[in-house]
């Protein structure tokens, strides 16, 4: 049995090239979600007017990977305290946040930041938002799997590379064999 999360932690180029490392993990899409238009294109979601995220929606086999682990990979490789904006990526679209598709999830995801913000984990409160997944659209298709296609091109170097570096230094153990 499979489950699926949809996860939004700025540029869903690094997002997606951290999870596609991620043991358990059987699939990665980059698109957007909860927003209000339908199917909408990247200038649109980048123009700030669709409300959607830029998103990676992860089909996971639980029993390999459980949703707490991708939560806890999730808050380490981005910065769930800074509103609509992570590094020099800023707007709306680049917000945190994450969307469930079962009330387990929900409950995993409320608990885990209940937890972190008790522990001022981050030193500022999270602003990670935790909502159903709604609106669902694929990221065109030069979006998929951007960073294994494009490693030396010079975003992925400086953002994306430091992250999956992070991931594999700090979850060794959830590395994909």
């Amino acid at each position: 049995m499979t489950e699926t999360l949809v996860l939004g932690g700025g540029c869903f180029w690094c997002t997606e090239a951290v999870y596609v490392q991620v043991r358990g993990v059987l699939d990665v899409e980059s698109g957007y979600s909860n927003g209000h238009a339908l199917n909408p294109t990247y200038e649109q979601v980048c123009s700030g007017t669709t409300g959607h995220n830029e998103v990676v929606k992860l089909q996971y086999d639980p029993a390999q990977v459980s949703t707490r682990e991708l939560l806890e990979i999730f808050f380490v490789i981005h910065d769930p305290t800074t509103l609509n904006r992570q590094g020099n990526d800023v707007g709306t679209q680049y917000r945190s946040g994450i969307y469930f598709t079962t009330s387990e999830q929900q409950q995993v995801a409320q608990d885990l930041l209940a937890e972190l913000n008790a522990e001022q984990a981050f030193g500022l409160p999270t602003v990670t938002e935790v909502l159903p997944q709604a609106n669902y659209s694929a990221a065109e298709a030069y979006h998929q799997d951007f960073f294994e296609r494009n490693p030396h091109q010079g975003y992925c170097m400086a953002v994306a590379a430091p992250k999956v570096a992070k991931f594999r230094k700090t979850f060794a153990r959830l590395v994909r064999d």
